[in-house]
């Protein structure tokens, strides 16, 4: 559905986008992470035909966006990180203003009926007669999901929407975009909450300085990183002395399934070797050892640890 090839960008003498390569299949959620300056905007906007690659090619259901713009169009969606709006005007007329622009006719009702359908997906239908100044930060992002959604895209380009939100309004917003994923919609979503993206993306990608350093599924993301799993063992009372906790790292740490031991004050943190392992290895081995178990806890695995590995942190 989204498909980038070998495409790069320039502003003057800075390279916004280095050799880009990417790939969307349809249905999915394509988490896009990276700093800022990195590129994203500059691929959502190229996509969305509204920047022309110095190199290499883009394209949108299978339609190049150079030489097909108005087909793109079409069936694109695009909201941009910043959402400029008519002030002086209601929700209802700010929504009638942009099916019209969308060339969804009056006649029998059509227009109408698609924006009352617009706003019940996006629960605007109590601000309907508010101006569109009046809305918080959240119902506004939510206005322009409803905005892109008039003309009923296959594709939809969102560039940061939970920006600024509080935490109700993007639990909100992940639902809304979940719901569109099952409605059919291939979604392209950046965003700087890391976390968010995890549970939504079937996908992901982590771009720095232009250049795409990952694309994939998260587990994928995980074993290029190195970030196996995690589990943090607490030892019984009479087993928590700092020295004894570094023992049963060290104990731990020869078998060839752990990554890295840590002691964190009376507990050892164990990661393991990225990829499906049984935990049970670690018990035997620590009450072979002698050791005493208190508990014995997985912690899931965070984007936020693929991501620190795969980036160099480095600023445009």
């Amino acid at each position: 559905m989204i498909h980038l090839k070998s495409v790069s960008k320039k502003f003057g003498s800075l390279a916004a986008l280095t050799n880009v390569s990417l790939d969307i299949a349809a249905g999915e959620i394509f988490g896009f992470i990276g700093p800022n300056g990195a590129g994203k905007s500059t691929c959502m906007k190229i996509l969305a035909g509204l920047l022309r690659a110095d190199e290499g090619s883009a394209s949108v259901c299978g339609l190049d966006v150079a030489t097909r713009g108005p087909e793109v169009r079409a069936l694109l969606g695009y909201m941009p990180d910043f959402l400029g709006v008519y002030e002086d005007l209601t929700v209802d007329e700010y929504l009638q203003f942009f099916a019209a622009a969308y060339r969804i006719p009056g006649r029998n009702g059509k227009r109408r009926a698609t924006v009352d359908s617009v706003m019940a997906l996006t629960d605007l239908q109590a601000k309907r007669h508010a101006m569109v100044d009046s809305l918080s930060r959240g119902m506004q992002q939510r206005l322009g999901v409803a905005r892109v959604l008039l003309h009923d895209p296959r594709v939809l380009l969102l560039d940061e929407p939970a920006s600024g939100l509080d935490p109700r309004a993007r639990i909100e917003l992940r639902e809304l975009l979940l719901e569109l994923r099952r409605m059919g919609k291939t979604i392209m979503v950046s965003s700087h909450i890391l976390t968010e993206l995890a549970e939504m993306s079937t996908s992901i990608g982590i771009i720095e300085r232009g250049v795409m350093l990952f694309a994939g599924s998260i587990e994928e993301a995980f074993i290029r990183a190195g970030a196996g799993e995690r589990i943090a063992v607490e030892f019984e009372a009479s087993d928590t002395a700092p020295a004894r906790a570094a023992e049963a790292a060290t104990v731990i740490a020869k078998d060839q399934r752990v990554a890295r031991t840590l002691v964190e004050h009376d507990q050892v943190i164990v990661e393991l070797v990225p990829g499906k392992h049984s935990h049970h290895f670690i018990l035997e081995s620590l009450v072979t050892n002698g050791f005493r178990i208190a508990s014995f806890t997985p912690r899931p695995i965070k984007l936020e640890d693929a991501f620190l590995r795969l980036t160099k942190g480095a600023l445009n």
